[in-house]
């Protein structure tokens, strides 16, 4: 037993020597600019690496996120273009090469946008019907009338309270009445939609599933896992790819076919992040965006994250004025032919038609 004692004893000291011996090799490298610095887009950030006085050094690597930047043989400051840069944090890290070992020095910076979104103005041109047992998740304007997904739970998990089935519903524009309806599976809360092809696409809440129908039988085609982002929540597509948001600031590229994920980015305005984009509706190459509890309308570059419009649409439909049944503003669709742009709320029981002009 003493035996052990002073095996152990002694394997203590050679690895408490070791440590102690690895941390003395670590240079005392520093780089700026600080952790968390905010820059607006468009701004050179000067990139520099502080060196100890004795450190012999061969080179220096620079990577922004995962992407090489520039390369350095001395202490030199590296300029960083932010110009088409996504905006949100970006992690700078350098690698610092001597005598043939790397230690890594890192920070980060937050990007924003170059300026404050451009406030727009609305004109109310149609008011339509809306079926009031809607709980507007999806709204897509197509076939000469909307498809729209309704949230609700049957039968909901513990402490959720049970609020109505969820289905994927076919609607009249003119009457507001439903043609068409798929009840989904009660213990699943439905969320955004989109029309691909012959298909129609359906995220959910919390369950981590999609649904894929028949466009014309709402036959339901094929279920798969979606493990993007935090929850389901909106859903648009460009023609190309599908945008996914998840309730923060993050909207999610997915392939189209695959529904995995293939790129993102971090939703800004000037002050900020702007957290729980909803129902999401690309309308002449950006995203419209609902913000959930808000009466506001986001126009997002979807290149960059950055808000570029906004509008408040909170003299739509004054809540004092709404049905009783009525809750948030939820629910944008397009019409591409004629331009025509329909916004609603969940359970409400007017859908508008409106424009937007800059104030």
């Amino acid at each position: 037993m003493k035996k052990k004692l002073v095996l152990l004893s002694a394997f203590t000291l050679l690895f408490a020597w070791g440590c102690h011996s690895d941390k003395d090799n670590q240079q005392d490298f520093s780089i700026t600019p600080d952790a968390g610095t905010s820059y607006k887009t468009g701004d050179a950030v000067a990139i520099k690496l502080a060196f100890p006085k004795d450190a012999k050094v061969d080179s220096v690597v620079y990577m922004l996120d995962s992407t090489r930047i520039a390369s350095k043989k001395d202490s030199s400051a590296v300029s960083l273009k932010t110009d088409s840069l996504p905006l949100g944090a970006r992690m700078i890290t350098a690698h610092v090469y001597q005598a043939g070992k790397i230690q890594d020095v890192t920070t980060n910076i937050v990007l924003l946008p170059a300026k404050a979104p451009e406030e727009l103005s609305f004109k109310v041109e149609k008011v339509y019907p809306h079926d009031i047992s809607l709980y507007t998740e999806g709204l897509i304007y197509a076939d000469n009338g909307f498809y729209e997904s309704s949230g609700g739970y049957l039968d909901p998990p513990p402490g959720v309270p049970a609020d109505g089935q969820s289905k994927l519903v076919r609607t009249n524009l003119q009457t507001g009445k439903i043609l068409q309806q798929k009840m989904i599976d009660p213990k699943v809360f439905a969320e955004g939609i989109a029309v691909i092809g012959d298909k129609i696409m359906m995220l959910t809440w919390k369950e981590k599933i999609g649904y894929v129908f028949d466009r014309k039988t709402f036959e339901l085609k094929n279920t798969f896992n979606n493990n993007v982002g935090v929850e389901g929540w909106g859903v648009t597509y460009d023609g190309n790819k599908l945008y996914m948001d998840d309730s923060t600031n993050r909207i999610w590229f997915l392939n189209k076919d695959t529904y995995q994920q293939t790129g993102y980015i971090d939703v800004y305005d000037d002050k900020g992040p702007v957290n729980e984009i909803n129902e999401l509706e690309y309308i002449d190459g950006k995203l419209y965006a609902n913000v959930y509890n808000t009466d506001n309308i986001l126009v997002i570059d979807p290149k960059t994250g950055a808000v570029l419009q906004r509008a408040d649409m909170s003299s739509l439909y004054p809540k004092s004025q709404r049905n009783t049944e009525a809750d948030v503003l939820n629910g944008i669709a397009y019409d591409k032919a004629t331009k025509r742009i329909f916004v609603t709320g969940k359970k409400w029981n007017k859908l508008f038609q409106v424009s937007f002009s800059k104030k």
